[in-house]
C-alpha cells in the first residue's frame, strides 16, 4: 500500500488529522519546512509528527517526510497528460484514442524503468538465471501474459512453468533450484499469498513483481521488482499499465538472463530455429541471412 495511501486510511486523532491534511496540501513544500513550522500551521505540537511517523511505523518524522516526498515525486512524474484509468474519452475519434493510447504506453515503460532499483534487477536476474526450474504463480489473467516469457526462455533452454492448476503442489513440490515468480499488481492476493509458506518450507528463492509501496507478498519475497502503480482496481477501462508494466518487467528478466552468456545462448537460438521455423517470406526485409554465431 502506498504510504499516502495509509495517511488516509491509519485511524488519527483529529489533531494528527489535522497535520496530515497540512501535509497533503503543501506536499513537496515541507521539504524546507522544520517540525516547529509545520506544528505552528497546525496549531498543535511538534511532538505529534513523531506519533504519526511512529503509527506507520516509521522510527521517526524525518524518515516519514523522505519517504512520503519520495512517493510524491515518484506519483508526479509521467502520467500528466493521460489518465491511466481513462486514457481517452468518448468523444475521442479513432485516431485520438490511438495517440493516447501510443502515449500510455511510452509513459508506462518510462515509469516503469524509473522504479527500477539496479540492485534488485541484478539479484533478480541472478535468481532466475540460476535456477534450473521457473515457476510462475499468479490469478490467470496475469498468466495469460507470461506466454511470451515462457516461449523466450524455452529458446534459450531455460524451463518455465505457469502454475494455473494446482499452485499448491506445484510449490510443494518446488526445491532450492526452483525460482518462485510471484506477479501480483495489489500484492495482496490470498491465491498468491498462501503459497508462500509452502515455499519458505522448501526453501525456493522468491522473486516478486507487485505495485509501489509495501505490501504482503513484498514482504515476504527475497527479491522484488517493481510495477507502475497508477490503476484502480476496476474503475477503469483496461489494466493498459498493469499488464504493460508486467509484460516490460518480464522482458527485462529475459534480457538479463540472455546477457549473461549472450553469444551461447544466441548461437543456441538461431541453430535451434533453423531447424524449426519453417516460414516463408516474400519481404527482403525478412529474409534470413548467415549469421556469424551459427
Amino acid at each position: 500500500m502506498l504510504l499516502t495511501e495509509k495517511l488516509k486510511q491509519t485511524g488519527f486523532s483529529p489533531s494528527e488529522r489535522a497535520v496530515i491534511d497540512y501535509l497533503f496540501a503543501q506536499r513537496e513544500l515541507i521539504e524546507e519546512k522544520t517540525m516547529k513550522q509545520i506544528a505552528e500551521a497546525t496549531y498543535t505540537h511538534p511532538s505529534i509528527l513523531s506519533r504519526i511517523a511512529h503509527k506507520l511505523e516509521y522510527t521517526g518524522w524525518v524518515e516519514l517526510k523522505a519517504g512520503l516526498l519520495e512517493e510524491i515525486d515518484y506519483l508526479n512524474r509521467h502520467f500528466s497528460d493521460v489518465d491511466a484509468n481513462y486514457p481517452f474519452a468518448p468523444e475521442d475519434g479513432l485516431m485520438a484514442v490511438a495517440n493516447k493510447m501510443a502515449a500510455l504506453k511510452q509513459m508506462t515503460i518510462e515509469d516503469t524503468l524509473s522504479l527500477l532499483d539496479h540492485e534488485a534487477f541484478e539479484q533478480a536476474v541472478t535468481m532466475i538465471h540460476k535456477a534450473r526450474h521457473i515457476k510462475i504463480f499468479s490469478i490467470v489473467h496475469n498468466l495469460l501474459l507470461c506466454h511470451d516469457f515462457k516461449a523466450k526462455m524455452n529458446r534459450i533452454g531455460k524451463h518455465v512453468s505457469l502454475c494455473e492448476v494446482d499452485p499448491e503442489f506445484e510449490a510443494a513440490n518446488s526445491d532450492e533450484t526452483t525460482c518462485a515468480l510471484l506477479i501480483s499488481y495489489t500484492g495482496e492476493s490470498d491465491t498468491t499469498l498462501r503459497l508462500i509458506p509452502y515455499l519458505k518450507q522448501r526453501h525456493v528463492p522468491v522473486l516478486a513483481l507487485t505495485s509501489v509501496g509495501e505490501n504482503a507478498i513484498s514482504n515476504e519475497a527475497d527479491c522484488t521488482l517493481r510495477l507502475t502503480t497508477r490503476e484502480r482496481l476496476y474503475s477503469k477501462i483496461g489494466s493498459f499499465t498493469s499488464n504493460d508494466s508486467t509484460q516490460y518487467l518480464l522482458d527485462l528478466l529475459y534480457a538479463g538472463v540472455f546477457s549473461k552468456d549472450y553469444e551461447a545462448n544466441l548461437a543456441y537460438k538461431i541453430n535451434m530455429s533453423k531447424r524449426l521455423d519453417h516460414r516463408k517470406s516474400s519481404s527482403e526485409i525478412m529474409q534470413e541471412e548467415e549469421h556469424p554465431f551459427t
